[in-house]
């Protein structure tokens, strides 16, 4: 049984090794994105709510957030695992999601981080060709990362669940890394 979160900057390759893990491991890929999008799509309570907030273009409040993965660590599937991916964003975040991890019985296991140069994140985010993709933008979101979420590597390594993999090679070596550390 897996549960992990991954960390890591725009770019670094997050949602695509959580994906070939999630496949790997049978566990589910959870993206705060993807259960926002479900969550609105479903008509759900609280994807009315997330949706009021996305609509008038704020970001979804914390708490909203953590009822919402709340709600996914419960469904069946993740009983025996999980990957979570784009969240916790933030040390706040991250200390809301330990107390409900601990309410839940399901303790993160370790904390994957996918450690990549800027200039080779600017390059693959550009090279992904979307509209809101230029130089200045990803240049931001890197910013904010630096002083929203990067602060969250330190949080963990001060526990001792933090473990730092080198994004900057092959797909294949990236994973092959992952697992390894993941079936140690």
């Amino acid at each position: 049984m897996i549960r992990v979160i991954f960390l890591g900057p725009p770019g670094a390759g997050k949602g695509t090794q959580a994906a070939v893990l999630s496949k790997d491991f049978d566990v589910p890929h959870i993206s705060t994105g993807d259960i926002l999008r479900a969550a609105v799509a479903a008509k759900s309570e609280l994807g009315q709510k997330a949706e009021s907030y996305m609509n008038a273009g704020e970001l979804v409040p914390d708490e909203l957030i953590l009822d919402l993965i709340r709600e996914r660590l419960g469904q069946k599937d993740a009983s025996k695992g999980w990957i979570l991916d784009g969240f916790p964003r933030n040390v706040s975040q991250a200390n809301f999601l330990d107390k409900l991890l601990a309410e839940i019985q399901q303790p993160c296991e370790c904390v994957l981080n996918l450690e990549v140069p800027d200039n080779v994140l600017i390059s693959r985010l550009l090279s992904r060709g979307r509209k809101d993709d230029n130089e200045d933008v990803i240049r931001n979101r890197l910013e904010v990362y630096r002083k929203q979420t990067e602060p969250l590597i330190e949080f963990f390594r001060s526990r001792q669940q933090l473990v730092s993999v080198n994004g900057h090679q092959a797909m294949g070596s990236v994973e092959a890394d992952l697992k390894q550390v993941l079936q140690a």
